[in-house]
Order: structure tokens, then sequence, then C-alpha cells
């Protein structure tokens, strides 16, 4: 199936769950990435039941702190 990841038009294996996808992407300190699956934010204890379907899309989100 195809899904889009950061914009990028990807070939995955059907029932790819978010947590095997953050894996396959490699994706640094997973453990603070907030994920957005059409626009939707997923909860990060739903990762591992979460199945992508063809044509989503698929952002990895970090937030930093800081500022004055």
């Amino acid at each position: 199936m195809k899904i889009v990841v950061a914009g990028e038009t990807k070939e995955v294996a059907d029932n790819l769950t978010v947590a095997a996808l953050i894996e396959q992407e490699q994706v640094e300190t997973p453990q603070y990435v907030t994920v957005s699956v059409n626009e939707e934010f997923v909860e990060s204890s739903l990762f591992e039941n979460r199945v992508l379907q063809d044509g989503d899309e698929v952002e990895f989100l970090y937030f930093m702190g800081g500022g004055r």
C-alpha cells in the first residue's frame, strides 16, 4: 500500500502500525515524537495498535521547549 510520510509517498507493507513505521523510518528519540495521521494526532499509547491505511498521510512532529 502507499502512504505519505512527511510529504514523501512510500510503499509500505499492509497492516503497518504507527509503531512499526516509527521503527522502519528510524525516527530519532521516538519517545518524544508526536504523530499525526491525516492531520489528527495519535495518542502514543495507541501507536502499537493504530494500523495505517492506504493513502494515509503521516507526519512526525517534535515539540521543543525553550524561549524567553
